[in-house]
């Protein structure tokens, strides 16, 4: 059930506190299986491949990477936090986004999800070893289940910055001055990637690896069709996860939209935004804080064009909290900061997206005129 909390005269639910204005309406998506196969605890690794990995290191230090392993055909990348890497770029001819690794919480879930699907558990070849169960989604992605051997430990932490609000003061006879330096990453958070199948990509998810939603973006004039968005979390029972681990959206393509890593705090966003303007990196979008979610957020572009985020203070839900229904714009994206770019938004017309748009129309999917001309009406609203 919904968290509820009563001040004075007023109720107030977690829709309306935590993440959206309103809940589901009968007979809407509920937002979770009632059987899954596993639940995943996290997202594991994100997996890209890059022609050129001196590029993509000297990148991944001035973003805030740390380096685990690096060899002629692989580049592995870590966050200080203790657990797994959080990115591996192999090389290749193109660049492209692979896929997305999720972390099983046992070995024996391996095992299970191998039995369900048809596919077989192997030995994994991230440093430290493990075990994998390869699994493709409905939109293509190739998709990892891992359960890890060996685990990467802590490294320094950026420290945050003692702050004095109103009356308190912590901080006296000190000034202070961040440094101009890397933000640290702490962790990988989410990935958020487009389909033109959402509902049956979506239900996938959830039936397949026990993730549940935390909030459903509908078009405008269109929620009796159901949702096009869908931020999508950890179901970790009582321990509260992020918000999401995961969001997908209906469009035209099929493909990786951004992704997102932890930081200490905003100054740490801010300082290792200027460290990145001075060298010469793209701002997509930022600083601001996010509706859905509630991050800091800062949106850059690397070498190849792939969309990364630096964020912090992201919400935590427990299981209990049900999803939350809000409908779909532009202006919806942000409590506060610079309105949302067409670079991040993704809506400069391209020779690529114009084939993206044909095909999808063409094609036996979830797109129809209907749902382009809305989601054209939420990118401007």
């Amino acid at each position: 059930m919904s968290e509820t909390r009563v001040t004075g005269a007023d109720v107030i639910t977690a829709h309306q506190d935590l993440h959206s204005e309103q809940g589901a309406l009968r007979g809407e998506h509920p937002g979770r299986s009632r059987n899954p196969v596993i639940k995943v605890v996290d997202l594991a690794w994100l997996e890209f491949q890059k022609p050129d990995l001196d590029r993509a290191e000297v990148f991944a230090r001035d973003f805030g990477f740390g380096i685990t392993a690096r060899t002629e055909r692989e580049l592995w990348l870590r966050g200080t936090f203790a657990g797994s890497p959080c990115m591996v770029i192999r090389k290749g001819r193109t660049s492209r986004f692979i896929g997305p690794a999720f972390r099983a919480a046992e070995r024996a879930d391996l095992d299970r999800l191998a039995r369900a699907t048809g596919t077989a558990v192997r030995e994994s070849d991230v440093p430290g070893g493990g075990k994998v169960v390869d699994l493709l989604d409905p939109s293509g992605f190739p998709v990892q289940v891992v359960h890890c051997g060996e685990q990467l430990p802590a490294l320094p932490e950026q420290q945050p910055l003692l702050l004095n609000f109103g009356t308190n003061h912590r901080r006296t006879n000190a000034a202070q001055r961040p440094p101009r330096e890397p933000s640290r990453i702490q962790r990988l958070g989410h990935v958020v990637l487009e389909t033109r199948v959402f509902a049956r990509a979506l239900d996938w998810y959830l039936d397949t690896l026990g993730m549940i939603v935390s909030d459903f973006l509908f078009l405008d004039g269109q929620r009796d069709r159901g949702p096009t968005m869908a931020f999508v979390r950890c179901d970790l029972g009582s321990v509260p996860a992020d918000h999401h681990t995961l969001a997908m959206h209906l469009g035209p393509g099929t493909g990786y939209v951004h992704s997102a890593y932890q930081v200490t705090d905003l100054d740490s966003i801010a300082a290792g935004g200027e460290y990145l303007k001075e060298r010469g990196y793209r701002r997509s979008w930022g600083i601001g804080r996010h509706i859905q979610g509630s991050q800091l957020f800062d949106y850059w572009r690397d070498p190849d064009r792939f969309m990364l985020e630096h964020f912090a203070d992201g919400d935590l839900f427990s299981c209990d909290v049900e999803p939350g229904w809000a409908p779909m714009s532009t202006s919806g994206l942000a409590q506060w900061g610079p309105p949302a770019t067409r670079d991040f938004l993704g809506a400069s017309p391209s020779p690529q997206r114009l084939r993206d748009v044909i095909e999808a129309l063409r094609g036996d999917n979830e797109m129809d005129p209907a749902r382009l001309f809305g989601l054209l009406k939420a990118a401007n609203s």
